[in-house]
């Protein structure tokens, strides 16, 4: 009775110290997640505060020009003021229709010109004739001309350049999909003023930029993003844009935009070397074939691209291919000229007779009687005014009341950012010159004539231009100096917590995180107020004070726990080489021509990493930690090696660099035979993780359902979503229509999704260790053989009798997995992001993906069979397995590699926010994986009841935060070091943002699906095995 009593008691108190040991261990595990949060807040202070001086927005003038204040007097009879006949100069059209054609190319509107080893024209060859045609038939009537953008060549950014005759700037190109309403003076504000009725049809960009300034009866907006989608915008422009044009609507508009999406959608979908590029360059042939035969001879027509593409169709960089548009004005009035008989023709190359883009603003502005808007930097291009008979007297007013208002402009900016005489001597000069031409031709004194009027006036516009250019790569030196202070306390802060602490981590995080909130809380009320002091920035100073502050209290809150602490220097080899090829890495970045082959270059590293760990390896003394170690090293240098065919080329590597993971080159889709890939992911690997479960006996339960079954169902699934939209793309399948197969193909996405998020997490939240427990059956023990010895006296009283009869045999509970229960455990959640990621990459990016998750477990084979899971070599190779597979999958440092149409591939049309969010995973799925799979570093084949596992896991995450957060450290301090290098926009600038994105990603996922994943599959193995402690 009262043993019974006594058992109960103790099974009483065993329950109520698992309760309790459970609560700590929550309440720990949730202060870790906060504090890594904590962590990426100091993260991104940093990264504002260094961008906000490094990517510097243009200073922009509110004051606008007007009709009846010309920029400086008109000396002829003309009178100013005049809507009717011209504000500043006579206009020469009363309406107008501008037609943008998205990525219009300017090599697609020139007849194809055969060069030796270059003599097969392409698609995009010929397909367009109609501009070139009408430009020689009718020079009078029509020119063609180069058009050159001012980078960065996304749509938004040209469409300012098209309107307000300015440059963009840093801040601008961070803004391209987010537009906002334009607030200087522009073409459309000034139409608008003048009372013109302007309609606006296809892509909705401009909507968003110049917002109730269009006729809203008539106008028709159309969503821009869908880059799968190449003919829906440009039969909506048709559908509303040709009734327009009928004699009985030609009072309801005075300016028509017609935006059209289709020749870029074509390129980014399929490349510009595509069938698809050379049907719809000849549609729209047709189109300004049927335009040039409604136009009235008072409207002027203005066909233009806002930028090229490359080679693969994409753009926002600023090679020859990006920037090289085409411009092609026509009207039925012979009112156009040239210089001389050379330039009657068009080039034939976009590297003679180029114009600037912001060079339309001042000549769409006189042509249709407006005031050059008061930032436009372009000046009047001259096949517009010279007429038929070469009459420079018209281009030499254009351009002195262009250059009249450049310099108006000059004077007031001059005055906004306080500017010296210096600064603005040399356009100073030019403009003097210029006036002294123009006074000489005026009075009849000298031998000037108009043509040098105009070439006086465009020299200072073009030396003001260069200026400008120079001004506006401005830098905020103190703002940048905050965030690199910022970011470098945050690097110490974070490698004192992965190296510096001698215990577990998870005791004395609790009082690190109340220390750091507490000081970014006082940090930034000390900014506020000495901001609003000194009247300098609140913004800029309290991110400052609340980075700082928080950095600050945070180490000292390492003062009570100073017993603990050590220098975070490497101990061993492998912490040695990890900081030495670190310390390298972020060297390396300051070199243009490093960057560029940065995936060779971690290709080189991962090898090197591969070939140290098969010695190590084979110098191991237990036999099995030589096979194991050995087998899965060679498997990691195969799979690193393998993976090294899929890649994508830099413009800069050309031509010593050939791309593999399109069907070519200048294509944007996938190879026939890549289909292969997504097939043999489906076939084999399933069976390559339950090889690795089964190693362990963790196969079992749970496991075999989600791995062999729903994780294959998925891979199948997108197996067959590639399949169609391969179908789609090369026309497999006549009989079914194209919407119906995107239908299909977003259902399968759909599918694959909730599988992988619902479906998947479902499991990995509820379900419980991998473990196979039997029952062994008593086994009967044989009788004890009769001894030979002389038998006990039991009657001598020293002697007391034993019963040696022989024990009642007992069942046996057999517990397979026991091993690797955690890692398993854990191991659900990077496999179930694994499906989701996969999806939406490429055929041949799923290849790649494939092998890194395999080399992934490669490593955690490895680290157990060299007793290295708790050195700092698991999470930088985690680490530099995602910065290697991130170029793998097809991408790089630049923008024109965003591969967009990843946004569509479960959608049919953008949604926000999962359409970005969509672009996100598709561009860092590498870097994603690997930070979910962080945490099973600590936990791979360590016992149930393990202590300190927490403490662990967040040392492991730390450190794998420490590297990407050295490389942005590095690339932030070397781009503001290089700020005046040539290639600082071309390669160092988007180097840099690529390493602050991916460490605030990185950071933020490792804190909110990594750590808090931990929660779950320790807690499950806890609840069975019991918690540590008890």
């Amino acid at each position: 009775m009262e043993d019974g009593e006594r058992n109960g008691d103790a099974g009483e108190e065993l329950k109520a110290q698992n309760q309790r040991a459970a609560v700590q261990f929550k309440a720990q595990h949730a202060l870790v997640v906060a504090f890594f949060l904590l962590l990426f807040l100091f993260h991104a202070l940093g990264i504002y505060l260094f961008c906000s001086g490094f990517l510097l927005s243009r200073l922009v003038l509110q004051d606008r020009s007007q009709c009846a204040v010309p920029p400086i007097e008109v000396q002829d009879e003309y009178t100013i003021g005049s809507i009717g006949s011209g504000c500043w100069h006579p206009k020469s059209f009363d309406k107008a229709v501008v037609i943008l054609v998205d990525a219009l190319r300017y090599d697609f509107t020139v007849p194809f010109q055969p060069q030796p080893g270059d003599d097969q024209p392409r698609h995009f060859h010929n397909a367009l004739p109609v501009l070139y045609e009408t430009a020689v038939d009718a020079p009078n009537n029509a020119f063609l001309r180069p058009f050159i953008a001012d980078p960065p060549t996304t749509t938004l950014q040209r469409l300012k350049g098209l309107t307000t005759g300015t440059l963009p700037t840093f801040i601008d190109a961070g803004s391209n999909f987010a537009g906002t309403a334009i607030d200087e003076d522009n073409l459309v504000e000034q139409l608008y003023k003048a009372g013109k009725k302007v309609v606006h049809i296809g892509d909705d960009t401009w909507h968003s930029l110049f917002p109730g300034y269009f006729e809203p009866n008539l106008t028709k907006p159309f969503d821009s993003f869908n880059v799968w989608d190449l003919h829906t915008v440009d039969n909506g422009v048709n559908e509303h844009l040709f009734p327009l044009l009928e004699a009985d609507m030609q009072g309801r508009w005075d300016v028509i935009i017609g935006h059209y999406l289709g020749v870029d959608h074509a390129g980014h979908r399929y490349g510009p070397n595509h069938p698809a590029m050379h049907e719809k360059l000849k549609q729209m042939d047709g189109i300004l074939r049927r335009m040039i035969d409604k136009l009235d001879d008072s409207t002027l027509l203005v066909v233009m691209g806002d930028h090229g593409m490359d080679v693969k169709g994409d753009h926002g960089g600023e090679s020859d291919d990006e920037v090289e548009a085409a411009l092609w004005m026509y009207s039925k009035r012979p009112v156009f000229g040239s210089r001389d008989a050379d330039s009657v023709r068009p080039p034939l190359t976009a590297k003679e007779c180029a114009v600037g883009q912001i060079d339309l603003v001042p000549t769409l502005a006189f042509l249709l009687g407006l005031p050059v808007p008061f930032n436009n930097l372009g000046q009047p291009i001259a096949e517009a005014f010279l007429g038929p008979k070469t009459d420079f007297d018209d281009l030499a007013k254009v351009s002195r009341l262009t250059s009249a208002q450049i310099h108006r402009y000059q004077g007031q900016y001059a005055k906004a950012r306080e500017l010296d005489d210096f600064a603005t001597s040399t356009t100073s000069l030019l403009w003097q010159e210029a006036n002294k031409v123009y006074n000489a031709v005026r009075t009849g004194t000298g031998k000037p004539t108009s043509s040098d009027i105009a070439n006086a006036f465009n020299a200072y516009q073009t030396e003001h231009l260069r200026i400008c250019r120079g001004l506006w790569a401005r830098f905020d030196l103190a703002s940048m100096s905050m965030g690199i202070a910022a970011l470098i306390g945050t690097f110490a802060v974070i490698a004192i917590y992965a190296h510096g602490i001698g215990a577990d981590r998870a005791t004395i995080t609790p009082l690190l995180l109340a220390w750091g909130a507490a000081g970014t809380a006082a940090g930034a009320v000390v900014g506020a107020a000495v901001g609003f002091i000194l009247s300098l920035s609140l913004v800029t100073l309290s991110a400052f004070g609340a980075a700082m502050g928080g950095i600050g209290a945070t180490l000292v809150g390492l003062w009570p726990a100073r017993k603990i602490l050590r220098l975070p220097v490497p101990r061993t080899f492998w912490g040695g080489l990890c900081f030495l090829i670190t310390l390298l890495l972020c060297v390396g970045f300051a070199s243009n021509s490093f960057t560029i082959w940065e995936d060779e270059q971690l290709l080189f590293i991962l090898t090197t990493f591969g070939v140290l760990m098969l010695g190590s390896s084979l110098g191991q003394a237990s036999r099995e930690d030589r096979v194991l170690g050995a087998s899965n090293s060679l498997s990691f240098l195969v799979a690193t090696r393998l993976s090294s065919l899929s890649r994508l080329c830099r413009e800069e590597r050309m031509p010593n660099c050939r791309s593999t993971y399109y069907a070519s080159a200048t294509s944007s889709t996938s190879a026939s035979w890549q289909l292969v890939i997504p097939v043999l992911v489906f076939a084999v690997l399933p069976s390559a993780i339950a090889f690795f479960f089964g190693r362990t006996r963790n196969y079992e339960g749970i496991g075999v359902v989600w791995i062999g079954y729903a994780m294959r169902v998925g891979l199948g699934l997108v197996a067959l979503f590639w399949v169609l939209d391969a179908a789609d793309d090369s026309g497999w399948i006549p009989g079914i229509s194209e919407s119906s197969l995107k239908t299909s193909r977003v259902l399968i996405a759909q599918i694959v999704l909730a599988l992988a998020f619902a479906g998947g997490y479902a499991i990995f939240v509820l379900a419980s260790p991998l473990l196979d427990v039997q029952h062994e059956a008593a086994q009967p023990v044989d009788s004890p053989s009769p001894s030979s010895s002389e038998p006990l006296q039991t009657d001598e009283p020293i002697f007391t009798p034993l019963n040696n009869a022989p024990e009642k045999p007992k069942p046996k509970l057999i517990i397979y997995g026991y091993a690797n229960t955690h890692g398993t455990r854990y191991l659900l959640l990077p496999t179930l992001w694994f499906l989701a990621l996969l999806l939406l990459q490429k055929p041949m990016g799923q290849g790649v993906l494939a092998l890194c998750l395999l080399s992934l477990l490669n490593i955690l084979e490895i680290l157990d069979a060299l007793d290295q899971r708790h050195s700092p070599l698991g999470p930088v190779l985690f680490a530099l397995l995602g910065s290697y597979y991130f170029f793998k999958t097809g991408h790089q440092a630049a923008l024109a590699t965003i591969q967009w149409e990843s946004a569509f591939i479960p959608l049919k049309t953008i949604a926000y926010p999962w359409s970005p969010l969509l672009v996100v995973l598709n561009t860092f799925g590498a870097q994603i994986l690997c930070a979910i799979a962080v945490p099973a570093i600590a936990v791979w084949k360590v016992p149930p009841k393990q202590p300190g596992v927490l403490g662990r896991v967040a040392g492991a995450m730390a450190t794998h935060v420490l590297f990407y957060a050295a490389i942005a450290l590095a690339t932030v301090v070397e781009a503001a070091w290089l700020r005046r290098h040539l290639m600082l926009y071309r390669v160092f600038m988007p180097r840099m943002l690529l390493a602050i994105i991916v460490l605030l990603l990185v950071e933020f996922v490792g804190a909110v699906v990594a750590l808090v994943g931990v929660r779950w599959s320790v807690g499950s193995v806890y609840e069975v095995f019991g918690w540590p402690g008890t």
